[in-house]
């Protein structure tokens, strides 16, 4: 998966925007979920309404998190748009659940809730990178 959050934007103009792949079994930790766990979590700020666009390049995908309640087609050409309201902190899993290709089992989505003040921390440093 690809995130960009387009409300932050850079000294050079650009956005946060950052690749999100699945770990390979022999980079993972103790306490890690095998096909579940991301080198690059999404973070959202708990007991904030959020809107998630949602877009494809080259096949139907679902972004779905089924703690959110939350599954989002994600279809190219076109924009789809959910809200979600998190009300407490945590990682939060979920998968594409659209068979997209080969390669469909291995797109895991990880969002960690954050409180209010750890997300601003969050964002300055994603600004700052």
């Amino acid at each position: 998966w690809s995130y960009e959050y387009s409300d932050y934007v850079k000294e050079d103009g650009s956005t946060i925007a950052f690749d999100s792949y699945m770990l390979p079994d022999d980079e993972l930790t103790e306490g890690q979920l095998r096909l579940l766990e991301v080198d690059n979590r999404i973070a959202v700020p708990v007991d904030t309404h959020v809107r998630l666009i949602v877009t494809a390049a080259d096949v139907l995908h679902c972004w779905t998190v089924p703690s959110f309640g939350v599954k989002l087609d994600a279809c190219p050409g076109r924009l789809n748009q959910a809200s979600l309201f998190v009300t407490r902190p945590g990682v939060f899993f979920g998968q594409c659940s659209e068979i997209c290709g080969v390669n469909h089992g291995f797109m895991p989505i990880a969002v960690e809730a954050l409180s209010l003040e750890d997300y601003v921390a969050w964002v300055q440093a994603q600004l700052n990178a």
